[in-house]
């Protein structure tokens, strides 16, 4: 029976590690290939991204314009007719707590639930959700499903 002991690397022949620091005969001796001064050529360097050494980085120089909507955007969460039909049965209410307790929608969704028109609803279940895609409305309609517009909850 063979064990974690007796298992050997396989797929790639381990490489010499290079010694540095060895004397001027073996070619990466006295500066160990660091060069020479700085920052660099010192031990217990780490590069910074962005560190420009006592200069301004780059990104402080450069100009900050515009208007971005990051800041007010609400994500929506978006789920298909046909994930809704795996997840539920019939009688079942359609809605973003309920996608919640069920493990699929996140905790937090400050733009609420939008039902999207990609599969098909069989069951009968009632779906209630902030938007709906015109495809969804008419498949639903079409299905004779209910269903509701609510207000996103804040």
């Amino acid at each position: 029976m063979i064990n974690l002991a007796q298992l050997s690397n396989t797929h790639r022949p381990t490489k010499k590690r290079y010694r540095v620091g060895r004397g001027m005969g073996s070619k990466c001796g006295k500066t160990c290939g660091r060069g020479v001064k700085g920052d660099k050529a010192r031990r217990g360097y780490k590069n910074h991204f962005g560190q420009e050494g006592g200069q301004i980085p780059l990104y402080k120089k450069l100009p900050t314009r515009g208007f971005t909507n990051g800041r007010f955007k609400n994500e929506v969460f978006a789920i298909n007719l046909g994930m809704i039909d795996k997840l539920y049965t019939d009688g079942e209410k359609v809605n973003l707590e309920t996608l919640q307790q069920k493990g699929y929608a996140p905790r937090r969704v400050p733009g609420g639930l939008k039902i999207l028109s990609n599969g098909e609803l069989t069951k009968k279940v009632t779906v209630e959700a902030s938007f709906f895609s015109q495809g969804a409305e008419e498949k639903l309609k079409k299905n004779g499903i209910s269903f509701q517009q609510v207000a996103v909850a804040k």
